[in-house]
């Protein structure tokens, strides 16, 4: 079990460009100048990039023990379309930032994951491309793909495939899981009729009760009865066998440390947005290892509006669902699931306030585990619990549930049962490959 407890974080800006960092982010040290930077920075020498800028940046990259376009793109340190316009410029490459004239081939996700797409004859170049991490570095060394290629940034190419195939997209987030492995999905059927026929059901049984004769009436009812008292029994049985949670593992360094990515729904959630990035931008996890997905429904203009004028490090990703139905929670986390990067994956609500060091303990715990450990659950805490009868009731409800339930379900080896948000997972891109 995660323990987790509460945090803030700051905005900060950095020369041009806002950068969102934790409060507690741990810098590293200026290095002296090395001539051999990363060759997927390098370029940008000759852009006018500050070279103690990149020097900087290369020694953030080898301290995370990744690339160093990552570290300055997700840091924050250049705009996405700014570094994929001088990369095309260093290709000798057009770039494309407007309408992509797409060609056959396009599907969803493969074509955003793979980052590669055909262009229709007669454009700029048969193909266009969006190079992420160590492939920068591939094309920047020669290794281009067959045939030129155009460029466009990550971003660019997902909205425009969005908006290309919105049919497909929303098609592959309702009913893909269904025809991929219908045992895992969800009932076909509206949730209208599986209560109607509960009802129903429910209305028989007392029916029925009512017209048995009274010995065989009062036996139905004692063994309801019964069924109650065995699972009072089981609750307070719960409060002598559950331990506390104590968890102290050494932590991983950032090399060690997989890419993790998190994913955010979010439906009429505009009041909390400033709050939740707050939130997330405090998170001590390197941020060249942070994939952050926001996922917004096409018919919330309210949200969309909020965050279109903040300018995001590239760590942060805003997604807007296409239009379809049904409009829930799973649909839209379909939508993210196969863009995640992360071997690492955690799911947050919009009024979550996630403890900073939640995502590394998680790291550290999945790395010391069994491999047949594929979840670990945080626990969750009710913070406005002083608002009203209600939200006193529902602090209650958690308490006994992640303090004292889950817990001793845990040390009788049992089920336990999972929150729908910081629940994480890990093998992510190993179940997708294989489902």
């Amino acid at each position: 079990m995660l323990l987790l407890e509460r945090g803030g974080g700051d905005w900060l800006t950095s020369g041009p460009y806002h950068v969102l960092r934790s409060a507690g982010e741990r810098g590293v040290p200026f290095q002296r100048a090395s001539a051999a930077l990363p060759p997927e920075i390098a370029f940008l020498r000759t852009e006018g990039v500050a070279e103690r800028l990149l020097i900087r940046t290369a020694a953030d990259a080898a301290q995370a023990g990744t690339d160093a376009a990552t570290a300055l793109l997700n840091a924050g340190l250049m705009e996405e379309a700014a570094y994929y316009r001088a990369l095309a410029r260093a290709l000798g490459a057009p770039y494309l930032d407007g309408s992509i004239p797409f060609g056959p081939g396009l599907c969803f996700p493969g074509t955003v994951v793979s980052g590669l797409a055909m262009l229709a004859p007669g454009s700029v170049a048969p193909w266009v491309l969006a190079p992420r991490g160590r492939v920068i570095a591939a094309l920047l060394d020669g290794r281009r793909p067959a045939g030129p290629a155009a460029i466009t940034s990550p971003t660019h190419l997902r909205e425009a495939v969005f908006a290309a195939i919105p049919a497909q997209v929303a098609d592959y987030a309702a009913h893909d899981r269904a025809r991929c492995a219908p045992e895992r999905a969800t009932a076909r059927e509206p949730a209208v009729w599986r209560l109607l026929v509960l009802a129903l059901v429910s209305i028989a049984g007392l029916c029925l009760c009512a017209a048995l004769p009274a010995p065989i009436a009062g036996a139905v009812v004692l063994a309801a009865q019964s069924l109650f008292l065995a699972m009072t029994t089981v609750r307070l049985a719960a409060v002598a066998i559950a331990a506390p949670v104590t968890v102290e593992v050494p932590p991983l360094t950032d090399a060690a440390l997989p890419v993790y990515t998190i994913l955010v729904p979010l439906y009429r959630e505009a009041a909390v947005v400033p709050a939740l990035l707050r939130a997330l931008a405090a998170l001590d996890y390197p941020p060249a290892k942070l994939d952050i997905k926001l996922l917004i429904e096409a018919g919330d203009p309210e949200t969309a509006a909020v965050l279109a004028p903040i300018p995001l490090p590239a760590r942060f990703e805003v997604i807007t669902v296409p239009p379809g139905t049904p409009r829930t929670k799973p649909r839209a986390l379909n939508a993210g699931l196969p863009l995640a990067r992360g071997n690492l994956l955690t799911v947050f609500d919009a009024e979550d306030d996630p403890d900073p060091g939640q995502l590394r303990l998680a790291a550290a715990l999945f790395a010391r585990l069994p491999e047949r450990t594929a979840c670990l659950q945080g626990r969750l805490v009710i913070d406005n619990a002083d608002d009203s009868w209600l939200t006193r009731a529902y602090a209650l409800e958690y308490a006994g549930l992640f303090d004292v339930l889950n817990p001793a379900l845990a040390q009788c080896r049992l089920p336990v049962p999972l929150g729908g948000t910081s629940m994480h997972l890990r093998g992510l891109m190993e179940q997708m490959h294989h489902s």
